[in-house]
């Protein structure tokens, strides 16, 4: 099959090319707006023209599990970057007098002292994702790295990395398959602050007032919806309570059950997802609840099924942010499983002392995902995405935020206003 590239996307295959072949440089940054191709571009330029072996000679990685996971579904071989340049340290504990681990709370990590020996190109995609602590590490390795992102999205929260701020190139051509989607038209109007008039767009895109929706007709969209995003962390629980109410489940039903979306909120590179190892449980990653059995200590278990896996790991997680919107262990504490099938907190003396314990592990904090805001959402995609337009909270980033959110639909998306 013959592959015609756009003007814009030849432009980037020869300074790609010429950077690679003909260049030191360990370096090359490539910003492109949604709908200009990169993905596609990336994977045409390492497979049929610099014809490197993915997976061997070319490996693709991305900051986080869940942005790594859809270059996975669409068909790339991809891991995270952390499980490519890090080990966990297992010499960082200290032992009491009695030889007793103690004192354990954030895992630490070291670089490798070399990573594979045929690697010749490492493309990291979401790069606007990295710190600067991270970037540094990964170019210590001397391999050639191609950075790739979206410029025009949200910075990440406590981002300090200033790649895409200066990129080597940024694709700005649609092209023309996506330039008929209604989804890039409406994401296009956002980037460049144009108004985007209520009504509809094509069969896969419409914009409404709020008011504009009975209580039926949020039931059944809220339902049918893949993910709903907003702004404000009040509205996220606001909607995240409504459509509880909707699966049934009365207030008082207050932990998660049976089925229910949870999104982690605190990143454990302690814990794989998967048996190759190659996603943990990290922030942001969501998906399905199941087996939740309550324990001591404001604690439960249950598992956790990522909603690219088909399978889930059992954990153990923190249920005060369910009973009384905080939550009740702090950052590196752990959970001890006893032999007797209880789970507690490693500080829980009593009940340590009366039964053995058989294995400890970090304390997972999770939340409702139904509603989630786009700031958890950067690095995913969803086939039908509802959004609340709260841009107006983010003052100058309004744009980037309303751009960002648009832009995780795939196939449908409705803006409520």
């Amino acid at each position: 099959m013959k592959i015609t590239l756009t003007d814009d996307q030849e432009r980037a295959k020869n300074l790609i090319t010429e950077w690679y072949l003909n260049t030191d440089d360990q370096v090359f940054v490539l910003s492109g707006y949604a709908g200009t191709g990169k993905t596609f571009l990336i994977d045409y330029i390492v497979r049929k023209v610099l014809m490197l072996k993915v997976g061997s000679e070319a490996v693709f990685v991305s900051p986080t599990g869940k942005a790594a996971a859809n270059l996975v579904k669409n068909g790339t071989l991809a891991g995270t970057l952390h499980s490519l340049i890090y080990i966990r340290d297992e010499d960082d504990f200290e032992v009491n007098e009695n030889g007793e681990i103690v004192d354990r709370e954030e895992l630490s990590f070291i670089k490798k002292e070399k990573i594979g020996e045929k690697i010749k190109l490492i493309i990291i995609d979401e790069a606007s994702m990295i710190n600067e602590a991270v970037l540094n590490d990964l170019l210590s390795f001397g391999v050639k790295c191609l950075f790739s992102g979206d410029g025009a999205q949200l910075p990440p929260v406590n981002g300090t990395c200033p790649l895409l701020a200066n990129p080597h190139y940024t694709m700005k051509e649609i092209v023309r398959q996506a330039a008929d989607n209604p989804i890039i038209q409406v994401a296009t109007m956002a980037r460049q602050g144009q108004p985007i008039p209520y009504g509809n767009y094509g069969d896969t895109v419409c914009v409404i007032r709020r008011e504009g929706l009975s209580k039926a007709d949020r039931e059944r969209l809220f339902l049918k919806a893949d993910q709903i995003i907003c702004g404000r962390n009040s509205t996220r629980n606001r909607l995240n309570d409504e459509v509880r109410g909707y699966k049934g489940l009365k207030k008082s039903e207050r932990l998660p059950t049976e089925g229910e979306k949870l999104i982690c909120t605190l990143n454990d590179w302690e814990k794989p997802l998967d048996t190759g190892k190659k996603f943990h449980l990290v922030n942001g990653i969501i998906g399905t609840a199941s087996d939740i059995q309550e324990q001591e200590d404001e604690l439960a278990t249950m598992e956790f099924k990522a909603d690219f896996l088909d399978y889930g790991v059992k954990v153990p997680f923190d249920i005060g942010i369910f009973l009384n919107g905080k939550y009740k262990h702090a950052y590196g504490q752990r959970a001890v499983h006893l032999a007797n099938g209880l789970t507690v907190h490693e500080y829980n003396y009593g009940v340590l002392r009366r039964f053995k314990a058989v294995a400890e592990e970090p304390i997972c904090r999770f939340e409702f995902a139904y509603a989630v805001t786009c700031h958890k959402a950067q690095g995913s995609e969803f086939d039908f995405v509802i959004v609340f337009d709260e841009s107006w909270v983010f003052g100058e980033e309004r744009n980037r935020w309303l751009y960002t959110a648009i832009t995780r639909a795939k196939e449908k998306l409705l803006i409520i206003r």
